[in-house]
Formats: structure tokens, sequence, C-alpha cells
């Protein structure tokens, strides 16, 4: 890759992963790129309206034109037209959150949701972050399309994180991991209770255009005082229902565009 692209997709993702916004220097020394050419590529990103400084000499912060181009681009592939009925529907039946993701390439990044709790705890993370594939109830269940080698190496190459930052029983080896993919796909669908997040539980499935094409995954979360093990089981069929229509949908609209980029997914 191109060196100044590389350092500005560096700058640009280093933002995005620090939205209260960081000094220059901060900024170069973290992603370890001299401070004058920090200063060169932050200077053009603001010309052309991708970042912003709060103040004169100020942290930069990104705009938000890049989440404008991602919005435009996900409404003229068509897919969340197609599944925002379907995820309002689930959010009813089950009264928790309901979250599509869609794959590309190596990442499952959350797209859409519908908010089915009306009151009590709610459980609402940002949107447009990409799933964190060994312990997320999306990941399992885009791994468990694939052969134990495919999903291994894909959880691989994004890394299982540090451990201190989910659930306390989140997987931190292969063989943990592949347990919990081997039960998800026995069912059809994954479940984790305290995987993710302290006192959360989660489900998913994933929406096949085909038998061997993987588009994205459709997931409930909430919280496990709510979310017990008997209620995923008892929610399961209304889920697997949802990501097989929303899959026969999207192979028969021609708006839809996602795919995979690697084979398959």
């Amino acid at each position: 890759m191109n060196g100044i692209l590389q350092r500005t997709l560096s700058i640009l993702e280093y933002l995005a992963a620090n939205a209260e916004g960081a000094p220059m220097a901060s900024i170069a020394d973290s992603i370890g790129m001299p401070r004058s050419a920090a200063h060169r590529l932050l200077a053009d990103l603001a010309r052309c309206g991708y970042v912003r400084q709060v103040r004169e000499h100020g942290d930069y912060v990104l705009t938000t034109k890049l989440v404008s181009m991602g919005l435009s681009y996900l409404s003229s592939s068509g897919i969340v037209d197609i599944a925002q009925p379907l995820l309002d529907q689930l959010a009813a039946e089950s009264g928790e959150l309901v979250r599509l993701s869609v794959v590309d390439g190596d990442r499952l990044t959350w797209v859409a949701r519908a908010q089915g709790a009306k009151r009590g705890l709610r459980y609402d993370p940002d949107m447009g972050m990409d799933a964190q594939l060994s312990c997320t109830a999306t990941g399992h269940a885009w791994l468990l399309t694939m052969s134990d080698e495919e999903a291994v190496q894909r959880v691989a190459r994004q890394g299982f994180g540090s451990p201190a930052e989910f659930g306390p029983r989140a997987p931190t080896t292969v063989a943990a991991l592949l347990e919990f993919i081997h039960a998800a796909r026995a069912r059809g669908f994954s479940m984790i209770d305290e995987v993710f997040t302290p006192g959360m539980s989660a489900m998913a499935a994933p929406v096949l255009r085909d038998r061997h094409t993987t588009i994205g995954v459709i997931s409930i979360a909430g919280p496990r005082v709510r979310l017990d093990e008997e209620r995923m089981l008892q929610l399961g069929p209304a889920l697997l229902d949802a990501a097989s229509e929303l899959g026969s949908a999207s192979a028969a609209s021609g708006h839809f565009k996602l795919r995979p980029l690697h084979g398959r997914a």
C-alpha cells in the first residue's frame, strides 16, 4: 500500500476509535508516525473535510463526512431497506435489541438495529463497529458457517483481544472457541452468556444468500436476567426465520450488491 495512503488511513482509523479527539502529537506517537508528517496529513484531511480541530491549535476529531459516505453506500445497496421491517418485527417479539451486521471481506460490521425494550435496562451499543469474532454471538454465528480451520484462521487474523476487555466467560484459546462454534453449528444459531459483556446475553444466526455465501448476521442481545438460556431457545425459531427470510429477500433483490471478498464467507 502507498505509504501516504496507509498513513492517512491510520489517522482516520485512530480518530474513529477516539471519538473525543486527540492532539496531533498523540496521534502521531500512537501510530508511529513522524509528527511533521502527521501535521501535513491532518492539514490535508481538514481541507478535504474529513477532520476538524475542536479549536485553533486544539484536538483533531473526525467530521461526519465518512459516516455520510458509509450511510449513502448502505442506502444504495438496499440491505437496510430490506432488513428493517424484519428487525422491527423480531425486536417486538423478543423485547430486546436486534441488530444486523454485514460481511465485508474479513470484517463483520453492525449496520442496522431495532430496539424492542421499552422500559427497564436497555442494551444499545454503538453502531458501525466491527464484531469481535472470538467472543460475540454475531462473530460465532458467522464462524459456524465455516470449517473449523477457516474459523480459527479468521479469529487468528483479528486476534482474541484482551480478556479484561470482555466478559468473564470469553474464550481465550482455540479449544474454548471451538466449543462455542460446535454448539452453535449444532443448533443453527449461536448463544453466549457473559462472554462479550458482563451481565449480558446474546444469540445470532447467519444470513445466507445461498448455501455457500453468508452475507450477514442477525442478532438479539439483552440483559441475562431477561434473556436467559431458556428464553434464547424459545426465540431460536423466530431468529432463524428472520435470517432465512432476509437471505431469500436479498437473493431476489437486484439492489443488494454487497459481496464477500474472499471466497466463501
